[in-house]
C-alpha cells in the first residue's frame, strides 16, 4: 500500500484518470479536489505506483475523526484489476473497519470483513454526467426571486429535506460542503431557498431538491444547468448520482442529454462499527 502525498504524483494521477473515463469519474473528481486545496483533507492510496492496478481510495487525514460520521468518512474506489482491489482491502489497513463509513464502487466487492457485509446496507444508483456543451436554461424568474449560491445558514433546511439527512452530523457535513464547494439555489425575497443543488467532496452534484410547493416551475432544471456550467468553468466534470427508483430525476437528466454509465453504481453504508459494538457509547 502506498500513500500518494507528492503534489507532482497527484497531478499526474489526475491526468492518468482521464484515460479511464467515464468509469473513473467519481475518483477523478475527488483527486481534483485534493489538487485544488484539499479542503476535506483527504489522501489517496494505491496498490503500486506508477503502474497502479487498483485501487486508490479516499479517506480522512484529520487528527480528530468522528468514527460515526459516515458522511465525511467516504471511500471512493477505482480499480483496473479486481484481484488487486481485493488484496488491498484484505491485506492492508487502507480501510478503518472500526468506523461507520460509506464506500462507493461500480462493482462493489466487500472483501475480507464478513462482519462488515452483515452490517451494511447498499443502494443501487445510476451515475450520470452532463456534457460541457450544456446551455443554461432561459427562464424568467419572478422579480422577487434570485438565482444565487447557498449560505451556511441554509444547512439546517438542506439536512431536513435530504433523504440521507435529518441529523446533526449531516447538517455539519452540508455546512462544510457549502463553505468549501460551488452551489446554486433559487432564493425568495426573504433569502429563503426554494430550490438548490451543491457539489460534494467527490466533485459530484448532490441533493438537487425543490420545495414541493414550488415544483413544476423549471427551478430544478435551472439550478442543475447553472451548477453544471459553473463546474465546467472550473474544470470539473458535471456528474451526479440518482437512485434507480427516482424516475422524475432520471427523466429530468435525460431531458438535459445526460449520459448514464452502462453499469450500476453502488453506495454501501455500515450501520455500526465492524470490530466492536461497544467502541462508542
Amino acid at each position: 500500500m502506498l500513500v500518494l502525498n507528492c503534489s507532482m504524483k497527484l497531478q499526474l494521477l489526475e491526468k492518468m484518470l482521464r484515460w479511464s473515463f467515464p468509469k473513473s469519474l467519481k475518483v477523478y473528481g475527488a483527486v481534483m479536489n485534493i489538487n485544488r486545496g484539499n479542503p476535506f483533507r483527504k489522501e489517496v492510496v494505491v496498490d503500486s505506483w506508477p503502474g497502479f492496478k487498483a485501487f486508490f481510495h479516499i479517506f480522512s487525514l484529520q487528527n480528530e475523526i468522528d468514527d460515526l460520521d459516515y458522511y465525511t468518512n467516504t471511500h471512493a474506489v477505482f480499480y483496473k484489476e479486481l484481484q488487486a482491489y481485493q488484496e488491498l482491502l484484505e491485506n492492508t489497513n487502507a480501510i478503518n473497519w472500526g468506523q461507520i463509513f460509506q464506500i462507493q464502487d461500480l462493482e462493489i466487492y466487500l472483501a475480507g470483513e464478513d462482519s462488515f457485509k452483515s452490517s451494511a446496507v447498499a443502494w443501487r444508483i445510476r451515475h450520470s454526467f452532463l456534457p460541457n456543451t450544456l446551455s443554461v436554461l432561459s427562464l424568467r424568474l419572478d422579480p422577487q426571486l434570485t438565482l444565487a449560491y447557498l449560505d451556511i445558514s441554509h444547512a439546517s433546511l438542506l439536512s431536513k429535506t435530504w433523504s440521507r439527512g435529518g441529523n446533526p452530523r449531516c447538517q455539519k457535513y452540508l455546512a462544510n460542503l457549502i463553505c468549501c464547494f460551488p452551489s446554486v439555489c433559487v432564493l425568495d425575497d426573504n433569502g429563503y431557498p426554494l430550490s438548490w443543488s451543491l457539489m460534494d467532496q467527490s466533485a459530484t452534484m448532490i441533493h438537487g431538491y425543490t420545495l414541493p410547493e414550488h415544483r413544476r416551475k423549471g427551478y430544478s432544471r435551472l439550478v442543475a444547468t447553472t451548477l453544471a456550467k459553473k463546474l465546467h468553468s472550473y474544470g470539473f466534470p458535471a456528474q451526479g448520482n440518482v437512485l434507480e427508483t427516482n424516475i422524475p430525476s432520471i427523466t429530468l437528466l435525460k431531458s438535459m442529454n445526460a449520459q448514464f454509465l452502462p453499469c450500476s453504481f453502488f453506495r454501501a453504508y455500515t450501520l455500526k462499527s465492524v470490530h466492536s459494538e461497544h467502541t462508542h457509547t
